[in-house]
């Protein structure tokens, strides 16, 4: 009997031409994680930065997605090379590591997440991604290169003037846009239709195009297909937190106030 590794949903929908789509879960119940795999969405991406979550609920999340044929993307929290390497030998598809501030750090992050012989990243393979020591060692390190991918944040002004040498960089997979933090970065908080986000948004999606790297970004239903014109091929939208708080306001608008008759 041959064990493989399973390929991923959004390298395999990006590699055909397509857009791949995404959704972000905020709240830590597998079920949501469940409930937007059935939905059709290619990827869920859960976060370690921002949320509190441990790598059970990470583990779990990729086994709740994996039913679905769905990729789990985990940005990563930004710390040592355990952080970057856990999730992807919990079988996550991709990670993102948030706020790439240079060349240099987007040269560790390859030596760390990419095997020989494009990176150093430590071997074991005893773990979910190589189906706890099942797939053969050569076509573990060969397949994880190739169907596992790693993606940087550009979120931030700085990296800017190496974006050119950031995008051309072996083992960097996808570039990400994120205009909330980067409105931030240049003095104007949440103001994500500023005329320089505008511009870096697009400059971003064209640098990557350029040097062979898929481009990602968030995005909404009513920019969504601007942002596939611009050259945007993976796209996230939405989150459980909006969905309900979005639910439970439109209930309670209309039901708020009822006399009794």
């Amino acid at each position: 009997m041959e064990f493989h590794m399973r390929n991923s949903r959004v390298l395999r929908k990006m590699r055909e031409g397509k857009v791949a789509t995404c959704t972000k879960i905020n709240l830590s119940d597998l079920r949501n994680c469940e409930i937007a795999a059935m939905c059709g969405f290619d990827c869920i991406w859960v976060d370690m930065e921002h949320i509190p979550n441990d790598f059970a609920f990470i583990e779990n999340s990729v086994r709740a997605a994996k039913n679905f044929d769905v990729d789990v993307l985990c940005r990563v929290a930004k710390g040592g090379y355990n952080d970057l390497i856990r999730p992807l030998e919990a079988d996550c598809a991709g990670i993102m590591v948030p706020h790439l501030m240079s060349l240099e750090e987007a040269k560790k992050i390859v030596y760390f997440t990419k095997f020989h012989p494009v990176g150093r990243r430590p071997i074991d393979g005893g773990n979910a991604d190589g189906m706890y020591c099942l797939v053969e060692e050569q076509e573990y390190i060969k397949t994880a290169n190739e169907e596992r991918f790693v993606i940087v944040q550009i979120e931030d002004p700085e990296p800017l003037d190496e974006l050119e040498e950031i995008c051309a960089l072996p083992g960097i997979d996808m570039i990400f846009f994120g205009p909330a933090d980067f409105s931030q970065g240049i003095g104007k908080p949440y103001i994500c239709d500023d005329p320089l986000v505008l511009e870096i948004k697009k400059r971003v999606a064209e640098c990557a195009r350029r040097h062979g790297k898929w481009a990602g970004t968030v995005g909404g239903t009513g920019n969504f297909d601007s942002l596939v014109e611009m050259g945007y091929t993976f796209i996230s939208v939405g989150a459980d937190v909006v969905g309900l708080w979005d639910y439970y306001l439109n209930i309670s608008k209309q039901i708020s106030g009822k006399d009794i008759k």
